[in-house]
């Protein structure tokens, strides 16, 4: 099993930036696909951004695209997701994901496509 903790979320205005990062131990997540998911009280959980697991390849939602950037450093275990010129609209509780298997039987933006979750990271962009 893999255990995932995501940190780095806060209180930011909006223009601003924050790094989230994701911490992952118990497997070395090199071998998988990862995602970063936000959710708002009441919404589901929506696509955000996913890394393939060589790290060259990204896909982004379209509302982030430009802004934020996904990566990773296998060595350390870990996967970024760099937010810039943030908005209101942003506010969210961030998630890492990880997609456990070595392909995808879907598109990799559906939440459903993940089976190792964090515990998450709320990040609030005041205007």
């Amino acid at each position: 099993q893999v255990q995932l903790v995501e940190s780095g979320g806060g209180l930011v205005q909006a223009g601003g930036s924050l790094r989230l990062s994701c911490a992952a131990s118990g497997r070395t997540v090199g071998n998988y696909a990862m995602a970063w998911f936000r959710q708002i009280p009441g919404k589901e959980r929506d696509f955000v951004a996913a890394i393939s697991r060589s790290g060259p390849i990204t896909y982004y939602a379209d509302s982030v695209k430009g802004r934020f950037t996904i990566s990773r450093d296998n060595a350390k275990n870990t996967v970024y997701l760099q937010m810039n010129s943030l908005k209101p609209e942003d506010t969210a509780v961030y998630y890492c994901a990880a997609r456990l298997s070595a392909s995808f039987s879907g598109s990799r933006t559906d939440r459903e496509q993940y089976n190792a979750w964090g515990q998450g990271t709320q990040v609030t962009v005041s205007s």
